[in-house]
């Protein structure tokens, strides 16, 4: 393999803690016992950050996004010395996108204007449902009414937020999934994520499931949010997210098309591409281990050339639209070529089409992906 180009190049932060573990979470969140380290981590975070610089000589951030974990816990200020330390080591590109995550019940106006002086760039609030029936079930610590005054107060400080919503959840009919759904287009948010709720190994739920809607009601759900979004102006974009025009996520959409990522923080994983091979970073998980340790590198590793055309596929093929044909090559350095089988596989079962200038996957193909990512798997 060789790489003409390197991709362009985000930066993933991730703060590990929350008020209260929810019963779903696969996440590395923690929560909160006391007081936060929140200088101790920032200055870890840049630490990280330093030790990276090496492998992005003379490269630029497109995008930038603080994930957890429940990162509006920490401060603005602490923001602002978290973002000018980036800045201070790397180039941001002008206009660069710059996301936190936040959750009802950890903001407030004034500290989402505090995020926004401190750089922030885009607000995603992580609501859920506005019903406070579903919100118990999935053991949220807000309600319904304080989700909305969390997203009124971000569309105040920010005009570009994301809302996640998920469906698919305990004792929820198709018309509570379309309500939530409507209501997340009536708050105004130019950016709306919705996933199903599935039960991971690992979480409160996984030993304690609770009884969720059939499948095919799910399905039916799916078929709903998007349908409804879509009449509404919403452009359906990736597998879950969904926005107005100019309000894509820069920052997932450099994932989904195999660009490179640091990863930064507790358990963070990053992705860095050079001319003759691709990278795998990961760091310390635990947080009370990850600031202890001298270096906080877990694992990093060279992706097999094997299973680039899965990694690459397992991405791209989220976006409904699929990908440039050159894309494959620029960003894996392997040749269209190498997956004509499995690519002609993928169009016989229906999966899959494509043309001289783009491959994405048919409305059956994204309906059943994990069947049409299965044939890219190294043999």
């Amino acid at each position: 393999m060789k790489l003409a180009v390197l991709p362009p190049l985000a930066l993933y932060v991730h703060i590990p803690w929350c008020v209260r573990k929810c019963p779903y979470c696969d996440f590395n969140s923690h929560e909160r016992g006391g007081s936060l380290p929140e200088k101790e981590y920032v200055g870890k975070l840049l630490e990280d950050l330093e030790s990276l610089l090496p492998s992005v000589w003379g490269r630029r951030l497109c995008s930038v996004f603080i994930g957890g974990g429940t990162p509006s816990l920490f401060s603005p200020e602490s923001i602002d010395v978290l973002l000018a330390g980036v800045r201070a080591r790397l180039t941001v590109e002008p206009g660069a996108e710059i996301t936190l995550e936040a959750n009802p019940g950890t903001v407030e106006a004034a500290r989402f204007r505090g995020f926004r002086d401190a750089g922030v760039s885009r607000i995603s609030v992580g609501v859920q449902s506005f019903d406070d029936a579903m919100l118990k079930a999935l053991g949220r610590i807000h309600g319904a009414a304080e989700a909305k005054r969390a997203v009124e107060a971000a569309l105040a400080a920010f005009d570009n937020v994301n809302l996640d919503l998920m469906y698919g959840l305990p004792g929820q009919s198709i018309g509570m999934a379309r309500a939530d759904i409507e209501a997340g287009m009536a708050s105004g948010v130019p950016h709306l994520s919705a996933y199903q709720l599935t039960i991971e190994p690992n979480t409160v739920f996984f030993s304690k499931p609770p009884k969720l809607p059939e499948h095919d009601l799910c399905a039916d759900m799916q078929v709903m949010a998007e349908e409804t979004l879509a009449r509404s102006g919403f452009e359906h974009y990736e597998t879950s997210a969904f926005a107005r025009p100019g309000h894509r996520c820069r920052h997932n959409l450099n994932y989904w098309e195999f660009g490179d990522y640091l990863g930064i923080g507790a358990g963070a994983h990053g992705k860095i591409s050079f001319p003759e091979r691709i990278t795998r970073h990961s760091r310390i998980k635990q947080p009370r281990e990850y600031l202890a340790a001298d270096s906080t590198l877990a694992e990093e590793k060279t992706i097999d050339a094997a299973e680039l055309p899965f990694e690459f596929m397992l991405n791209a093929l989220r976006l409904p639209y699929g990908f440039p044909a050159g894309l494959f090559q620029d960003r894996t350095g392997l040749a269209l070529t190498s997956i004509a089988r499995p690519l002609q596989a993928a169009e016989e079962k229906g999966l899959l089409e494509r043309d001289l200038k783009r491959i994405r996957p048919t409305p059956k193909g994204q309906r059943f992906l994990n069947e049409l990512l299965e044939l890219f798997l190294p043999r």
